[in-house]
């Protein structure tokens, strides 16, 4: 499918130059997405938390069911492998602090930047079997990775699997406080759903959204309104989802924006840095949300292999843009 665009609220829709170079470069490496990979990866996920042991829900001063089926460690080893795997150096950020946390964060050293860091981040803990949420999203981040491993950006590229989303955006409210930020970030969770029905997507409050859930949204707030626009300019008329962009004013922490801020770009928006965050829009449309029947066959495998090329473009834009 060829992309369309939406722009809401506080986008103007004027985008930001983007050189033709680094452009050329982007549309064609996002062209590389191996669709069947990603889905592939999500159906591993998947079966590694089903059969991966829950965290104890009463240590964590919750009874709900859907925290007494929270699991993060076998998703953990297997982004730690598959990063290893591509020749990255992989370090485990660990917090001993209650609840303990384990992010996992490896680099692509910069060629020409390496000083300026680019991330592209998703959280491993999951809910049940968590194909949408967020093995959707941690799929599209291990392609991205396989794309780049042996063609470093001029900009250091760091790749982040955060722990414990679910619960307070434990893992990457940590990797805030202790880490230094990035340039720019791109942040997934819930990336695969897509439903073309009429009805089929509930609009975010405050902010009207289409009646049928088949768009990606691109949302950003002032800080990162220039990556958001670098993008829609690179991704033109390429074989991405609809996108639509919702930009938040200041930080993205006023009044109508506790909706936009639920998922691990939200401590960065907070320390005034930049990050875009790409979603299905998570329970907003997907009946699944949370729930046993968050399954990999519930997912729109060319709606998530798009979503994953909108952020192979994002990613070499950043990290190469002058």
């Amino acid at each position: 499918m060829r992309t369309a665009f939406l722009c809401l609220c506080f986008l103007g829709c004027a985008p930001l130059g983007v050189d033709s170079a680094t452009t050329t470069k982007a549309r064609a490496i996002a062209q590389e997405v191996d669709g069947q990979r990603v889905i592939d990866d999500v159906r591993t996920l998947s079966t590694q938390h089903l059969d991966d042991s829950h965290l104890d829900c009463a240590a964590l001063n919750s009874k709900l069911d859907s925290w007494c089926n929270l699991s993060n460690s076998r998703s953990r080893a297997l982004v730690m492998a598959r990063l290893t795997s591509l020749g990255l150096q992989v370090e485990l950020e660990s917090s001993d602090t209650h609840p303990v946390t384990t992010n996992v964060v490896a680099e692509l050293r910069g060629t020409s930047k390496p000083d300026e860091v680019v991330m592209i981040a998703a959280h491993f803990d999951a809910f049940y079997s968590g194909a949408d949420d967020n093995s959707s999203g941690v799929a599209a981040m291990l392609e991205v990775a396989r794309l780049l491993a042996n063609r470093p950006l001029a900009r250091t590229v760091r790749f982040t699997g955060f722990d414990l989303e679910e619960i307070g955006l434990v893992g990457s409210t940590r990797h805030v406080a202790t880490r230094a930020h990035p340039k720019a970030s791109l942040v997934f969770d819930c990336i695969g759903y897509s439903d073309t029905k009429p009805g089929s997507q509930s609009s975010l409050p405050g902010f009207p959204t289409p009646s049928a859930g088949d768009f990606l949204a691109v949302i950003g707030n002032d800080v990162s309104r220039g990556q958001v626009e670098q993008l829609f300019t690179v991704a033109k008329d390429q074989e991405v989802p609809t996108l639509l962009s919702i930009v938040a004013p200041g930080r993205g922490a006023g009044p109508l924006s506790g909706n936009l801020m639920r998922s691990d770009h939200a401590p960065l928006w907070l320390a005034g840095e930049s990050a875009v965050f790409f979603t299905d829009t998570a329970n907003f449309r997907n009946p699944n949300y949370h729930l046993p029947t968050d399954k990999a066959d519930t997912l729109d495998q060319p709606f998530l292999t798009g979503a994953t090329r909108a952020a192979a473009m994002a990613i070499v834009t950043w990290g190469d843009a002058p």
